[in-house]
Order: C-alpha cells, then sequence, then structure tokens
C-alpha cells in the first residue's frame, strides 16, 4: 500500500519542488537568450524585404551563433555576450519592430487591452446600465432624493462626495423674484407637461433631455433633466402632489391653453430661493452574465438581460419605423408552454400564483414597496384573459408592473435574442450594491 502511495504521490512532491525552485543564472540566461530569437525570427521575416544582403547575413550569422550556445547549454556569461552582439545588429535592422518607442509601445497595450476587453465584454461578462425604473424597487434606475428644506441641499464637497460614491447630480430650480409658482399640467393625466430638447452627456455625448418650464407670476423658469428620469416623482416628493390631485387642479383651472393647464404649487416662491431642490442618482450598473444560457435556459423568476431589435412592435420602432437595437432588463414570467393571466394584483402562472422570486410574492401581497401587478387593457395580458407562450419564447415583466414597458405590451421575446442574467451591482454605492437579485 505504502508503495503504491509513494507512485502516486511522487510526481506530484516533484512537480511541486521543480515549480518553486529558484531559477538559476544560466535558466534565467537561456530563457533571456529565447526571448531575443523570437525577436530575431521576427525582424528577419517582416523586414527581410528591406534589408540589404549584408544586413541579412549579419542578422542570420548572430542568430546562428546564439543558437549554437543554447544548444550546447553554454553558461550564462557566453549567452551574455552572444545576446549583446545580436542586439546590436537588431538596433540596425530592427526598424519598427525593434527598438520601439514608447509611443509604439503605449499603442500596442492599449490595443491588446482593448481586444481583451471586447473580448470578455461580448463572450463572458457585460457591464449594464439599468436605465428606467421599470424594475423598481429590485433595480433602480434613475431616482430623485429631494431636499425639501433647500438649506439641507448638500455643499460643494459633499457634492462632490455623492457624485462619487452614487453618480449623484444635483438640480435646483432658482426662483428669479418672489410670487406664485404655476406648473404645466396634463389634463386627464396630471402629469407635468415637457418639451424634449438636445442636450450633451459629459459635454460630449449626444443626449436628449426633457425641459419643463416653470411659471413665476408669469415669468418662465426652465429645468432639463435627462429624457428617462422621473421627474414627476421628484416633483410629487418635494410638493406632495400627486398625479390625482394635479388632475383635479387641471380641471379647474382656467389658466393654460388647450390640454395644458398652469396649476399653482402649495408654497410660494421667494426670490434666488430653491423652488425644487434634488439629486439625480444614476441607475444601478451591473454585470451581466454571458456564459450561463449557452448551456442552460433562462429559469422562471430570474432577472435577464436581452436584446430588443428581433422585437415586431410599434413599441420597438425608432421614428422612422427602424427597429430599435438595445438592451432591456426584465424578469422572466414565463417561458413556452406556460400560461399566464393576472388577476390583479396576483400573477397566475399555469392557474396557480407565480412562485420563483421574492418580487412575485411582495407585489401579490403589495409589500416592500412593491404595487401589485396589472392588466394592459389592448395589450397581451388582458383583463379575464389568459394567454399561452409559444415554442421558442419567452414572456418578461417589470418589477414595477405599474410603470413597466414590457411584454404586456410589445410581446414575446425570441430565446436567441436572450443575452444572460445579472450577477453583481458594481455602482453605486446604495443598498442593492452586491450580487444582483
Amino acid at each position: 500500500m505504502a508503495a503504491v502511495v509513494d507512485i502516486l504521490v511522487w510526481p506530484l512532491t516533484t512537480l511541486a519542488r521543480w515549480v518553486s525552485r529558484p531559477f538559476s543564472n544560466e535558466e534565467k540566461m537561456r530563457s533571456n537568450a529565447s526571448n531575443w530569437l523570437e525577436l530575431a525570427d521576427k525582424v528577419y521575416h517582416y523586414r527581410r524585404d528591406v534589408l540589404s544582403p549584408t544586413q541579412i547575413a549579419e542578422l542570420q550569422s548572430q542568430t546562428a551563433g546564439l543558437q549554437a550556445l543554447l544548444k550546447e547549454r553554454a553558461g550564462a556569461a557566453n549567452l551574455k555576450l552572444a545576446i549583446e552582439r545580436l542586439e546590436e545588429v537588431l538596433q540596425r535592422t530592427g526598424g519598427a519592430i525593434y527598438p520601439k518607442t514608447a509611443l509604439v509601445e503605449n499603442v500596442e497595450f492599449f490595443l491588446v487591452a482593448a481586444i481583451v476587453i471586447l473580448g470578455i465584454r461580448t463572450y463572458f461578462v457585460q457591464p449594464f446600465k439599468i436605465p428606467t425604473n421599470s424594475m423598481w424597487p429590485t433595480y433602480n434606475g434613475m431616482t430623485p432624493e429631494v431636499w425639501k428644506d433647500p438649506a439641507q441641499s448638500p455643499g460643494t464637497v459633499m457634492k462632490g462626495v455623492r457624485f462619487l460614491a452614487f453618480g449623484a447630480k444635483h438640480k435646483d430650480l432658482i426662483a428669479p423674484e418672489s410670487g406664485t409658482v404655476t406648473a404645466p399640467v396634463s389634463r386627464g393625466s396630471g402629469r407635468l407637461y415637457y418639451e424634449l430638447k438636445p442636450g450633451r452627456n459629459w459635454l460630449v455625448f449626444p443626449a436628449v433631455n426633457r425641459e419643463y418650464t416653470f411659471l413665476v407670476n408669469s415669468r418662465p423658469v426652465k429645468i432639463q433633466v435627462p429624457e428617462d428620469f422621473d421627474f414627476d416623482w421628484a416633483f410629487e416628493e418635494a410638493t406632495g402632489l400627486g398625479y390625482e390631485q394635479r388632475a383635479r387642479l387641471a380641471e379647474n383651472s382656467s389658466s393654460g391653453m388647450g390640454g395644458i393647464r398652469q396649476v399653482p404649487l402649495p408654497k410660494p416662491a421667494e426670490k434666488g430661493k430653491a423652488i425644487l431642490s434634488f439629486d439625480i442618482i444614476t441607475g444601478d450598473q451591473l454585470f451581466v452574465d454571458r456564459v450561463t444560457y449557452h448551456f442552460m435556459a433562462p429559469k422562471v423568476g430570474q432577472g435577464f438581460v436581452f436584446r430588443t431589435d428581433n422585437i415586431n412592435s410599434e413599441y420597438m420602432r425608432g421614428p422612422r419605423g427602424e427597429p430599435l437595437e438595445q438592451y432591456y432588463i426584465k424578469r422572466l414570467v414565463g417561458g413556452p408552454g406556460d400560461t399566464l393571466a393576472i388577476r390583479e394584483p396576483v400573477l397566475l402562472r399555469n392557474g396557480a400564483p407565480i412562485s420563483g422570486a421574492g418580487a412575485f410574492g411582495a407585489n401579490a401581497k403589495r409589500t416592500d414597496r412593491y404595487k401589485g401587478y396589472f392588466n394592459v387593457p389592448g395589450g397581451f395580458l388582458r383583463p379575464g384573459e389568459s394567454l399561452k407562450i409559444p415554442e421558442g419564447k419567452y414572456f418578461a415583466m417589470g418589477d414595477n408592473s405599474a410603470n413597466s414597458q414590457d411584454s404586456r405590451y410589445w410581446g414575446f421575446v425570441p430565446a436567441k435574442d436572450v443575452v444572460g442574467r445579472p450577477v453583481v451591482v458594481y455602482y453605486p454605492f446604495t443598498k442593492h450594491w452586491g450580487v444582483a437579485r
């Protein structure tokens, strides 16, 4: 028995001793010589058409000399002298290959790094930013933090800290004079009216912003926010006026034009002070595992990321009718052969309340800020109806069902367009940071 153990253990112990032992000077020099020979071979094959016969002969001679010393297992001193002679030749014949300038080395380094990063991003792990609050409160898109008392608004230093930790960008709507403040509200919906304006991200990249125009007395005051930011949310927290209240006030207002009415805010403005003060916290940024779904199908209850360009729906079309090539993140609620129905606030899968994720139960009970699931009249899950999912398709829904444009509107996700599953939220450093839910 002991002999058998020795036979099994001996190769491992020998390998461990070989790996752990320090390399001798001869071994280091032999390795160094091999690297120089590779470089000489590269110079010869890349540049022999532009080198003179004398240069080619000199390069071949020094290369052969070093190869012979390596074959003879010459000592470190002899190898070092041969390397120095070869290096002198390479200085004269190497062109752009040797010696390299710092600029060339840096460019090569960044090109290789970019290729590696693109490969990892394409085949293994992809960064993804949550654009909207359709998955709130599981994941956050851009969310507001409102400062009802402007005196509590962060100072310059704290703004910098909050920007680094939360991606927070501060916004103030400053009153140019004292007086009554009115907001533009759409009749019926109670939503704040806005216009789309071109903008810039990081002062460079083109973007689209929403511009809201308030009136202080009759003087316009404007504020712009990113198109995906829910400004109505910030406005409600700051003023206490929800959609229904605003809709009622708009119906009773005679100020405004057409379907847009000017609704007075509860608190008057003071010249030079903020009417609204809030931070826009960046959406959750996470890494998506692109490997797992190559070997197994997505499971009901998982969050999953998918492409939208093969979803045939007007909701997935651009202004000229072109497919929108975007990435969405939703929760998988049904796969091929499943039957779904919504009996508000419960989502049913194959005739029973759906299970497989904490968000399902929280929505059914309307707890932990989850508001339940809702039917979409005219959509794919109409009130009182059921829907069977065809082969090769998935059904995706947001955890924030009341504010999510998902499969209820635009239909099924083709299985071929599923990208991967979220694995970790790496930024911002909020309570969502860490393993994805």
